[in-house]
């Protein structure tokens, strides 16, 4: 094979950071799979760069020379950046794929933009890419394998990689590892619902491990899995089998149907520090609280009880929340959420609004049937902007709540309550930091600003109601603005998308399935 300039650019952020939070953590949020495929580049002979994209680099600066193949790893929130980094480099010369959550979720309208759009990927489908390193155009290849890789390589293959993204983190430096891939539960709002569990192999856990000792200090290591400690006694005995009591401070995302007490004293022993937690809903998702049935304010109450149990080995437990669902209704999951606060005063809430990222879940296809999907621009596909119409409020009812909630939770009595209730330094002002900055003053600000466009903007209010498809100009400033000199790059027609395509997608199947059983015939 033809040695080759191989350009990985991982994006974390979509545009220069303004808020402290991601100036402090911003480099901890770095993908996996971007320093995995610099590996398998490597390990296949090519010369590799990886760019790590948090908000704070100049990004024009950043970019490799020279390249003649690049991959892009983005989230969809970044995707319009993604968009305008592959005209850029195809400008130059080079072949360009993209990979990571938006090639997942929107393949058909990446493929647009891109010559290879990538799925699940392995190493041989990467071989197989760039051997092939050709134009595709004007609708590149999408390409996935059937499952995800079933290894991957360790931390001592992409080490050089971990350590430069490491040099990007100002004061707190978190190493991410991964145990395992898929999901054991099937909630039908998640992209790794259909994903099957997928445990790695404990020796290669014990591996990774004993090689950060032998790098760092005092490794912080963030565990990636969607469900940390399915398997818990496995895992646990391999981390107690690789770490020194005291050694490697650890950070993992769980349910709270995995974190008995005997669990959680166990976890303490063994150094982890941060614990992620769904909650989702007050009224749902009963099997991953281990509330079984029980909704409403008695839920609360059970699930309070065990995240102030959590609180008293673990110093920092971040809750996650859900608003938007079709269950909800009324003022009631924003009030018990308050409640919630008011019983758990240790616990950082993090809210999430329902939305339909294209193909990411199976729930996807009934929005998209009932159509309620909005066709907002990628750049504001994130946690904070929901794209369905919700059931059962109107728009402005459903903000009303949702800055309610938001001030409640970020108020300077209640970051100042968590601060005391929280008992380690880092925690505390980690706390501080995000319910200030990206929190109080990222979120309400621009839950407010929308709701006001809602009274003030006709085009804006006729867009949400699906009375318009036109984009409304607030949206399309905000993408200028963010963008800067990449808005010149940004190709026609990229800020708007399909957001049926996915129905579009299977009923184009189904019709072809029938049309050959037709021939068969």
């Amino acid at each position: 094979m033809k040695k080759l300039s191989v350009g990985i650019i991982d994006l974390v952020a979509k545009a220069p950071t303004r808020t402290m939070w991601m100036r402090v953590m911003g480099a901890n949020f770095v993908s996996i799979m971007p320093q995995v495929i610099a590996a398998w580049c490597e390990e296949q002979g090519h010369e590799v760069t990886l760019v790590t994209y948090t908000g704070r680099e100049n990004l024009i600066e950043e970019l490799p020379s020279g390249v003649d193949f690049v991959f892009v790893s983005s989230f969809t929130e970044a995707a319009l950046l993604a968009y305008a980094l592959s005209k850029l480099f195809r400008s130059r010369g080079a072949i360009t794929a993209i990979g990571g959550p938006h090639a997942r979720c929107y393949p058909q309208d990446a493929q647009k933009y891109f010559d290879y759009v990538l799925g699940f990927t392995d190493e041989s489908l990467i071989k197989e890419i760039l051997r092939d390193c050709a134009r595709h155009r004007p609708v590149g290849l999408h390409l996935l394998t059937g499952h995800q890789p079933v290894e991957l390589p360790g931390v001592s293959k992409r080490w050089k990689f971990i350590e430069q993204t490491l040099r990007k983190a100002p004061f707190i430096k978190i190493v991410p590892l991964l145990s395992s891939l898929g999901c054991p539960y099937s909630c039908d709002f998640c992209i790794d619902s259909t994903v099957p569990y997928q445990p790695f192999d404990n020796d290669a856990m014990k591996e990774d491990l004993r090689f950060l000792l032998g790098k760092l200090k005092r490794p912080r290591v963030a565990w990636h899995d969607p469900n940390f400690g399915v398997r818990f006694d496995n895992c646990m005995d391999a981390i107690e089998e690789a770490v020194p009591p005291g050694r490697i401070d650890f950070i993992a995302e769980s349910t709270l149907s995995l974190l008995s007490e005997r669990r959680v004293k166990r976890l303490k022993r063994n150094g982890f520090k941060a614990l992620l937690p769904g909650i989702e809903s007050w009224f749902e998702m009963g099997r991953k609280s281990k509330t079984g049935r029980t909704t409403g304010m008695d839920k609360v109450r059970i699930v309070s009880d065990h995240v102030n149990m959590i609180l008293r080995h673990i110093p920092y437990v971040q809750t996650n929340h859900i608003f938007g669902l079709d269950g909800d209704e009324g003022s009631a999951p924003f009030e018990l959420t308050k409640r919630f606060l008011d019983l758990c005063p240790g616990a950082f809430p993090a809210y999430s609004m329902l939305s339909a990222f294209g193909q990411a879940a199976p729930l996807n296809l009934e929005f998209q049937r009932a159509n309620r999907v909005l066709p907002f621009p990628f750049h504001f596909l994130s946690n904070i902007q929901m794209n369905i119409k919700p059931k059962n409020y109107s728009w402005l009812e459903f903000y009303d709540h949702l800055i309610d909630v938001t001030k409640y939770s970020y108020s300077p009595r209640l970051i100042f309550r968590r601060f005391l209730a929280n008992g380690e330094t880092i925690p505390r002002w980690l706390n501080v930091v995000r319910g200030f900055s990206s929190e109080r003053y990222g979120r309400v600000k621009y839950f407010t600003e929308i709701r006001r466009l809602l009274l003030a903007d006709r085009r804006l209010r006729r867009f949400f109601e699906q009375e318009t498809d036109d984009i409304p100009q607030y949206f399309i400033e905000k993408i200028r603005g963010d963008l800067g000199q990449f808005w010149e790059w940004l190709p026609e027609g990229a800020i708007y998308h399909n957001p049926n395509a996915f129905l579009l997608s299977t009923e184009k199947e189904y019709s072809s399935c029938k049309l050959s059983s037709a021939d068969a015939a």
